[in-house]
């Protein structure tokens, strides 16, 4: 085994933003990774004692948290939402909550009682204008293909004071974004061999079509005309530590009064 492939258990004391556990956090490595993946490990790794909630979890619910502690009574639009962590906090306490997931079979706008979730597309929603005071997007927009029109539509169903809040692995950091497949008239052009992330509505995953570098925060304003800004938190003391969990927040905002 070489070094990187060693068992290895990491616990820290701290309490849970999402559920209130003191249990604290524990991060175990019981298996080779990629060397890729050796400096990201915590991010899926990395679990709340009490609720199994992960650091990109808590870092989004924190700063929805921070920025918009009246939350549960805003009306919240939440793309692609996991079963726990912070989607089934905003689903159990938000009654203005709606869960949205890309299900072509079930049909776009249509509901699905069962599962809980509108059918929804999001680079074409639809949504009415103004729908929404939020818009939550957890490891959505590295699988877009046109991820322009995607914010975009996100820009359209906000409301003015409102804001989309998104967690996005920024694998390229200080690089730029590289795309790596786009959707042409004969199919899925993999520009760069194919990655997929887990996908709750597919065994197949998520394909991954960009590697974004903060340079998407420039991308976001370019296309919306929100104002975007990037919060990053490292507070072991919540269990908020891990690389590629950085939360943005694209707001649409009001004019200033005077």
């Amino acid at each position: 085994m070489s070094q990187n492939d060693t068992p290895f258990e990491f616990h820290a004391a701290g309490s849970c933003p999402l559920c209130g556990s003191d249990k604290g956090f524990v991060a175990r490595r019981d298996r080779p990774l990629p060397k890729e993946y050796y400096l990201n490990w915590f991010r899926d790794e990395l679990k709340c004692q009490g609720c199994g909630s992960v650091p990109r979890q808590r870092a989004i619910y924190s700063v929805v948290e921070q920025l918009y502690p009246d939350w549960r009574t805003l009306d919240l639009h939440e793309s692609s939402p996991s079963g726990g962590g912070a989607s089934a906090r905003f689903r159990a306490e938000c009654p203005g909550y709606v869960a949205t997931q890309y299900d072509p079979k079930l049909g776009f706008g249509n509901t699905n009682p069962k599962g809980r979730y509108r059918s929804e597309d999001l680079e074409r929603q639809t949504f009415a204008d103004a729908s929404f005071d939020l818009v939550i997007t957890q490891d959505v927009f590295e699988h877009m293909f046109a991820p322009d029109r995607a914010i975009r539509e996100i820009a359209r169903t906000l409301r003015l004071g409102g804001a989309a809040i998104m967690t996005v692995p920024m694998t390229n950091r200080a690089r730029p974004s590289v795309r790596r497949a786009r959707l042409t008239a004969s199919g899925i052009d993999h520009i760069l061999p194919p990655q997929f992330h887990g996908n709750p509505m597919s065994e197949q995953g998520s394909l991954v079509t960009v590697d974004w570098g903060y340079d998407l925060l420039d991308y976001l304003a370019w296309h919306s005309g929100l104002s975007v800004a990037m919060h990053t938190i490292d507070d072991l003391t919540r269990g908020i530590r891990a690389s590629l969990i950085e939360v943005i927040v694209c707001r649409k905002s009001r004019p200033p009064a005077l």
